[in-house]
């Protein structure tokens, strides 16, 4: 059976509203909206899908849904719950400002009396600009507030849409333009967790701690009323003001292209128009206007506007013309009819404008497609208005993105053609017949091969790319006949399934639980010779609410020469109907025969064209493995468990904690009735190996968990003649251990660091000798609670930040006993290797019973405990296995027992060793973090940052250590610290620096690598960009995300094979890890263009580490790479589950994969990396960000709140 995704074409079955297995559950709100849909023979809104961009239909196909995304909101939250229509009108609020009746943003405007302008807010983040006086009371016209006479003649208007702000200053004269204050506007800048940094062409962005644009601006400009003052001008004609002598008929020009001038919303036509600067400081934004223009500008060309735009959006816009003006986030005008495209210049006699090229951008996010498997796709946006009355061609065209930068120089490059459409419509009775507003639809005609919107969103859905950007233009560019205006109402509709993932749960019922044995020689023993068969099916994470599901069910055979055959007739379940995601599914097998080595596989199905046709998901046997069975009846049945006292077994509604870890329970094992046993074993997971057997008709074993949580047991027993048997399983709930006796996390804003961990004020540390707090926390910007709520406000967390010289911090007494078992743990980021830096150590009378720290000696971390206070003999320990690496956050963590006398050190999470050393005696003064006592002198101060620092009063189990190493902040988000973002916008030269991590590390530009304000370019010669020190400790966990796109010209003359390493940190020999692309075929194209043959590379995204031989250990992408766009990929490694996974924009790619660490401690280069100690892999092809973090992203949901998109 296919496992990839494909159609296949089957029976007609019912739809999902006409059956569903016993015991599935009451319909999601999807298939109850899909029920109502077949019911009426309409579409039904699923209201719970609503956002403020997107709305979600159930189809009356009965399977499938449509999502219509659109670019502006189509509507927006109100204060108190549920939806309302967007409206921009202005009123007084009670509080005395003035802002947006309905807007996707938070907006309010100074109703005068103060200095706040405006704040700008969203997701709990904000921008606030504030005058540098006081601002009288506001005039309100409609979306407009205008402060009169802020300077003398000089207004101040600001203006409201649904989701941004325009602020303009109105000079209405010459003398106001010559006033001093106006050579230079300074507005006070409030941000809430952003950072507001200009770009290379002088646009702005506010990012938050993670790097992700929240708010955006175009480069500031100011213009003149010039086009109103040319007396000479030729006018436009009003509708229906003349007859072409060909057919009498009504052409009027475009008045929306001239009437504008001397408005202040937008230049209008024959108006000059000049970029200014902006000069962004911490608490500052000033706006340098263009000095010419205010000293030399004649008197009837007056007022002059002046106007920075910001603006927020998941989507973008843009409108670009060949005269060189731009504008980003265009509105639909005063008169609400859209903006043109097409040559706007003279017709039959008729006049739109000086013969000037517009076309207009739409982009789009994937974030909602995530999930989703797209079946049909179709652009639409209304057209208001047209030249004439004859139809004209347009063309819809997918381009590179767009950004509040972009310019008719640099307009992005024309990647394929969509759609085309013959249309003219919005000119009423003036056509015969009429010719209303209509909404235009593309879509891809079946009959026009070249015709690929459906194919391009389905790659887009899939993350193959990372924005949509959509052009409309004329065909015929030359023919000004062809000018028509469309509204930015432009929609993406996309009929869509859910993609099926690989079904859970897979396995055979045994005993009160389910099995699935990957190995083949030792496989899964059954007793019933018509085993049942089991099997969850999933979604991909996005899709879970527009599936129609079932699974397939597939058992092979293995003949004695070895081969494979089926043994069964393909199941499918259920047989009627369908199931929603997550809904455990079981069959009965066919009879099968005793003894025969049998393997089963299972793949979720997700249904769809009235259930003709489905998508088929991953298999186990794909993945994760087959299961491997055999029939026996006579073997052993499965055994019989009982458990001690301290813990209980779970039953189907209840689980009960009991013990904890490390505290063990005695199982007794016993034979099942009719059966002698003579052996058992047992395991405590489903991928752990069976413990050594236990020989006995009965048995009683000690099983110790090693951590909190719920365990299953497996068992399975052995007869007199050596054969095991059925397994039985049962689960039990471990409690949480005993927790810290002291947690130090220094998030506060001042004073003492508190102990979050008792919290009665006992064991506070206080910070001394300039010991202070940064921004550099290890748990990075938390965005939501431990309960997994958004936070009112995200908090940017805090750690120690120590000089070395004389900085620490200390409690007032002591915190652990240390004659009894005590852990001690941190988070710890070394500045220098050139002394030794003790991070945590207890005081004694004279001398510290234990050291974590960093050993000059020896170059390690390391944790050791003092034999005796009596002498001044050192510390006896454990070193870790590698150098530390210099910059980069660690977890470390020593244990210590008395009665053992067993030291063991953690290097994030991992034991680096252990040994045994005397060290118990009592230290009764301070817990001392950055420092320690060595005979009476407190010495060896920590060179760096120190966070997350606690305590525990017992030896933490290794399990417990690397759940302490995970740092979860709350369900499904683990601590995040951004430690590199690089933007090479923001580059300057031959060097792009980072400004918003906090680390501040440079990229240098090697070769002949080039900056082109928004991205960074690179030939795969020599091309490449380094920071000369390691970014990450390469043994923790880490997450690195980037925007990359292929240089198809350059990469055609590479040959099969060749490797571009987009980014990665090295090690003498190669990469420690990395991201690169390789080519592994040439595909023959007919070029749509030039209709000549040409060849492409083809070849697939990987993450992992690529060997000094060529080998790697990686992922890889689940299809080819899409040449010469922009795609995200984000690599991640996780230390604790020592797993590698690989996201292409938002969506999980293969299964993640066993990586062993290998440390590095080379640069972290771009464009570039390591094979056989050189330097290679050249990466043709332009970068536009790197962002890098210590942690490992533990979900979709924080994938999606740090990547952006």
């Amino acid at each position: 059976m296919a496992a990839a995704l494909a159609m296949l074409v089957l029976p007609v079955q019912e739809s999902f509203a006409d059956a569903a297995p016993a015991g599935s559950g009451e319909l999601s709100e999807g298939g109850r909206a899909l029920a109502e849909a077949v019911a009426s023979g309409s579409r039904v809104e699923v209201v719970g899908e609503r956002s403020e961009r997107t709305t979600v239909f159930a189809n009356p196909d009965g399977f499938t849904f449509t999502l219509e995304q659109s670019v502006v909101p189509v509507r927006v939250a109100k204060s108190g719950g549920g939806w309302q229509a967007p409206d921009a009108t202005l009123e007084r609020r009670p509080d005395g400002s003035v802002g947006p009746k309905a807007a996707a943003v938070g907006m309010e405007f100074s109703g005068g009396g103060d200095d706040s302008l405006v704040k700008l807010s969203k997701h709990q983040q904000s921008l606030e600009l504030a005058w540098p006086t006081n601002l009288p009371v506001p005039r309100i016209d409609g979306p407009s507030a205008v402060y009169e006479d802020v300077l003398p003649d000089v207004d101040l208007m600001v203006t409201a849409t649904s989701e941004s702000f325009q602020q303009v200053l109105v000079v209405r004269t010459p003398e106001a333009a010559a006033a001093p204050e106006l050579k230079k506007l300074s507005f006070r800048l409030r941000t809430n967790g952003l950072e507001v940094r200009t770009g290379a062409s002088g646009n702005l962005a506010a990012v938050d701690g993670n790097g992700k644009t929240v708010f955006r601006a175009p480069p500031a400009r100011m213009w003149d009323s010039a086009g109103a003052a040319a007396v000479d001008a030729p006018t436009s004609l009003a509708r229906g003001a003349a007859r072409s002598a060909a057919g009498n008929q009504a052409v009027p020009g475009d008045a929306a292209e001239a009437a504008p001038s001397g408005s202040g919303i937008e230049p209008g036509q024959g108006d000059n128009v000049a970029r200014i600067d902006v000069e962004v400081e911490k608490d500052s934004l000033a706006v340098v206007p263009d000095a010419d223009m205010l000293a030399k500008t004649d008197g009837e060309a007056f007022p002059l506007f002046i106007d920075p735009t910001v603006t927020w959006g998941e989507s973008e816009r843009t409108l670009l013309r060949s005269d060189g003006y731009e504008s980003y986030g265009w509105g639909n005008g005063d008169d609400g009819q859209g903006k043109g495209v097409g040559k706007c210049g003279t017709w039959a006699g008729y006049y739109c404008g000086p013969g000037y090229v517009q076309r207009l951008y739409f982009e789009f996010s994937p974030a909602e497609l995530r999930g989703k498997q797209v079946l049909g796709a179709t652009f639409r946006v209304t057209e208001p208005w047209a030249f004439q009355c004859d139809p004209r061609w347009v063309d819809l065209v997918r381009t590179n993105n767009i950004s509040s930068s972009t310019t008719w120089s640099s307009r992005p490059k024309n990647l394929d053609l969509m759609v085309d459409r013959h249309v003219s419509a919005g000119r009423g009775s003036l056509c015969d017949p009429d010719s209303p507003d209509a909404p235009i639809e593309f879509k891809d005609n079946p009959d026009e091969t070249n015709e690929n919107l459906t194919p391009t969103v389905r790659d887009f859905a899939a993350g193959k790319f990372s924005r949509l950007t959509l052009m409309l233009k004329a065909n015929d560019e030359g023919d000004t006949a062809a000018w028509k205006r469309f509204k930015n109402d432009a929609v993406l509709a996309v009929d869509f399934v859910g993609l099926p993932a690989k079904p859970s749960g897979i396995g055979l019922v045994t005993g009160s639980g389910t099995v699935c044995e990957t190995k083949e020689s030792d496989p899964a023993i059954v007793s019933d010779p018509t085993p049942t068969l089991t099997a969850t099916p999933q979604t991909a994470s996005g899709g879970e609410k527009g599936a129609q599901l079932r699974v397939a069910m597939d058992v092979d055979k293995q003949a004695a020469n070895g081969t494979w055959s089926n043994a069964i007739t393909e199941m499918e379940r259920p047989t009627s109907g369908y199931v929603g995601d997550n809904v455990k599914l079981s069959a009965s097998s066919a009879a099968l025969a005793e003894g025969t080595l049998y393997r089963y596989r299972s793949w979720t199905r997700s249904y769809y064209n009235g259930g003709k046709s489905q998508l088929p998901g991953p298999s186990n046997a794909s993945t994760t493995g087959w299961c491997y069975f055999k029939v026996d009846p006579t073997a052993p049945k499965a055994p019989k468990i009982a458990f001690g006292t301290t813990y209980t077994a779970c039953t189907t509604n209840a689980c009960a904690p009991g013990g904890g870890p490390g505290v063990k329970d005695a199982f007794t094992f016993s034979a099942a009735t009719g059966d002698t046993n003579v052996a058992y074993q047992y395991r405590l997971s489903q991928d752990a190996a069976w413990s050594a057997e236990r020989a006995g008709a009965t048995v009683k074993e000690t099983i110790t968990p090693a951590k909190q949580g719920t365990f299953r047991l497996y068992v399975r027993a052995k007869d007199t003649v050596g054969r095991w048997g059925a397994q039985n399983l049962v689960d039990f709930l471990v409690a949480a251990g005993t927790g810290p006796v002291g947690r130090w996390r220094f998030d506060e804003a001042d004073g003492a660091a508190k102990d979050a961990a008792t919290a009665d004020g006992a064991a506070d540390a206080t910070l001394a000798g300039g010991a202070m707090r940064d921004d550099r926390g290890r748990r990075g910007l938390l965005t939501h609670d431990s309960s997994g709520d958004p936070l009112a406000n995200p908090i940017t967390d805090k750690g120690l930040s120590l000089n070395g010289t004389t900085g620490y911090a200390a409690t007032g007494g002591p915190v652990l006993e240390t004659r009894s078992a005590y852990t001690v743990s941190a988070w710890a980021r070394l500045d220098r290797t050139t002394g030794v830096g003790i991070v945590a150590s207890q005081d004694g009378a004279r001398y510290s019973p234990f050291v974590l720290s960093y050993s000059k000696d020896i170059g390690r971390w390391f944790f050791g405990v003092k034999e005796t206070e009596a002498n001044a003999v050192g510390y006896f320990g454990i070193a870790a296995k590698n150098p530390p690496v210099v910059g980069a956050w660690t977890h470390l963590a020593g244990t210590y027992d008395p009665v053992t006398q067993e030291v063991v050190l953690y290097v994030n999470g991992v034991s680096q060793g252990k040994r045994t050393a005397k060290g118990a005696w009592q230290a009764a003064g301070a817990l001392q973090i950055g420092r320690y006592k060595w005979a009476d002198v407190h010495q060896y101060y920590f060179p760096g940052s120190i966070d997350e620092v606690a305590v525990w009063q017992r030896a933490l189990l290794p399990d417990e250590i690397a759940d302490e190493a995970r740092v979860s902040t709350a369900p499904g988000f683990a601590a995040t610290e951004l430690i590199a973002d690089w933007s090479p916008s923001r580059g300057s030269g031959s060097v792009i620096s980072d400004t918003t991590s906090g680390y501040r590390r440079d990229l240098t530009l090697t070769g002949g690598a080039s900056l082109d304000g928004e991205e960074l370019i690179l030939d795969g010669v020599d091309d490449a960009a380094v920071a000369n020190v390691p970014l990450v400790d390469d043994t923790g966990s880490f997450t690195v995300t980037t925007l990359v796109s292929l240089d198809e010209t350059k990469l055609a003359a590479k040959p099969v094979g060749y490797i571009g390493q987009v980014l990665g940190q090295r090690t003498a020999d190669g990469s420690a890890w990395g991201l690169w692309y390789e080519v592994t075929d040439h595909r023959t194209v007919l070029d749509e263009e030039t209709l000549e043959e040409r060849q492409v590379p083809t070849g697939f995204w990987r993450f992992g580490r690529l060997n000094a031989d060529g080998t790697s250990t990686s992922v890889v992408s689940d299809e080819e790479a899409v040449i010469d766009a922009p795609v995200r990929l984000t690599g991640i490694f996780d230390a604790q589950d020592a797993t590698v996974s690989f996201r292409v924009g938002h969506v999980l790619n293969g299964e993640p994969k066993l990586f062993t660490a290998q440390a590095g401690s080379g640069e972290f280069a771009v464009g570039k990396g390591v094979g056989g100690g050189t330097w290679k892999h050249f990466l043709p092809g332009r970068i536009a960000e790197v962002r890098v973090w210590a942690g490992a992203v533990a979900s979709h949901e924080q994938a999606e709140v740090l990547t952006g998109d």
